[in-house]
């Protein structure tokens, strides 16, 4: 650490790393093995799944749809989320000293919250993009087509970056003099703050403003958009298309559950529930939710299966915007 003489905090010295607690508890060689090799086949089943629903979608010319070029986004946040994070949870499982130097810190902290953002406005543009394909069928192929796919990607992106920047680079400019321990296995702004010798109350009432902004109103473009979805699927006819709509939504929907719900627990829901749990629900978030999210798309989904079987040896064509 570095002694830094500065008029609000006085002679006191400056953090230049950070310790990364992770979950708080100290095992044996043998169990931290286990351990890395767990999370470790976790990421690659990850990477694996969320890389196949991408290649499936450029391969094959019947999943040149809104809703697989959507999916295919989506599967490319799933694999840049955890990575943000497991690399460096591998690497501090065989670690003794789980340090992390503060620009580190840092760009994790950014990135993870740069594509969780991003991926919650994706979300919601998924559940409107099912509510006009079944709620207003006659004017989707007008209004779905694909410089508008395209367009709402890139304000899935847009949005995220205008939205997490900002406070970003304030976190960036906060002063740590000590302790450098983070109660947590990744860099979150909770504890991050918890350590700043800068006072932080007005930072943590701008994140938790555009938090509460973009989980809720997320989550309220999803449920209204499943509401309508579902009241015109009781009213169908045809059992089979129903049945095959609930399908395809209830994937959707529990995906849409399991990001929204852990991230309105951790930062939006005021609570004095302890660190711990907070960093299981993270392990939710982060790990659990990405590595199960191309099961969940695909292993109700005959489309997809078929497709799987039947597009090994197909060459790449450019999409084709179809219903």
């Amino acid at each position: 650490m570095e002694i830094i003489s500065d008029p609000g905090l006085g002679n006191k010295s400056r953090v230049t790393e950070f310790i990364l607690q992770g979950f708080g508890f100290t095992v044996n060689s043998g169990l931290r093995m286990l351990s890395f090799m767990a999370l470790l086949l976790i990421y690659l089943f990850t990477l694996t799944g969320n890389s196949l629903i991408i290649a499936l979608v450029y391969i094959d010319s019947h999943l040149h749809t809104p809703m697989y070029f959507f999916l295919s986004n989506l599967a490319f946040m799933e694999i840049w989320l955890p990575t943000s994070i497991i690399p460096r949870m591998l690497l501090d499982t065989l670690s003794e000293r789980k340090s992390i130097s503060i620009p580190a810190c840092f760009t994790q902290l950014y990135f993870y919250y740069f594509l969780g953002a991003a991926e919650f406005i994706l979300l919601a543009v998924m559940s409107y993009d099912r509510y006009l394909a079944i709620c207003r069928p006659l004017h989707y192929e007008t209004i779905m087509s694909g410089r508008v796919c395209l367009w709402l990607v890139i304000i899935c992106w847009g949005g995220s970056f205008l939205l997490i920047t900002f406070p970003a680079i304030f976190i960036m400019q906060l002063s740590f003099c000590g302790p450098k321990i983070i109660d947590h296995f990744f860099c979150d702004t909770t504890p991050l703050m918890e350590i700043a010798c800068s006072d932080t109350q007005t930072l943590k009432l701008v994140i938790f403003i555009l938090a509460s902004f973009t989980l809720l109103s997320s989550l309220f473009i999803t449920l209204f958009s499943y509401m309508s979805i579902i009241s015109t699927i009781l009213r169908m006819p045809s059992t089979g298309r129903s049945r095959k709509a609930f399908s395809t939504c209830a994937s959707h929907l529990t995906v849409v559950i399991l990001s929204s719900g852990s991230s309105i627990f951790m930062y939006v829901i005021p609570h004095n529930n302890s660190i711990g749990l907070n960093k299981m629900v993270a392990v939710l978030n982060i790990i659990v939710t990405p590595f199960l999210s191309p099961f969940i798309y695909t292993i109700r989904n005959e489309k997809v299966k078929q497709i799987m079987k039947g597009t090994i040896d197909k060459k790449p064509r450019y999409p084709a915007w179809e219903t």
